[in-house]
């Protein structure tokens, strides 16, 4: 089982997650809907995160450049186009929203089989 870091600004998204995260075995830690709430949940343990990349009028951009500075691993889960990530940290995937549960557990998979 694994800790997971939810940042999405969408609660039915959000909450979506965190009942798939359960029901693969895992702890959801969050959910964080804002920059602000992102902030204060990378002191929280965790194993690894799904970022979203719009939080509202803000990015969550300083979030994965934060779990890229200490080694976490991260997927974004996003909206945007893959083009649009150009420049971004390197994560371990991307989730285009709207993605499916397959999607999520391929992309939940090789986030955590990463080393």
């Amino acid at each position: 089982m694994a800790k997971i870091l939810i940042v999405d600004d969408e609660p039915l998204i959000a909450m979506l997650v965190e009942a798939w995260l359960v029901d693969m075995g895992h702890e959801p830690v969050g959910p964080a809907n804002s920059l602000a709430e992102a902030r204060a949940l990378l002191d929280a343990p965790f194993d690894a995160a799904i970022v979203d990349l719009t939080l509202g009028h803000e990015s969550g951009r300083p979030i994965a450049e934060a779990l890229a500075a200490r080694g976490a691993r991260f997927v974004y889960a996003t909206g945007q186009s893959e083009a649009q990530l150009d420049g971004l940290p390197l994560a371990s995937g991307v989730l285009l929203k709207p993605y499916s549960f397959e999607a999520f557990e391929a992309a939940l998979h090789t986030m955590l089989s990463a080393s």
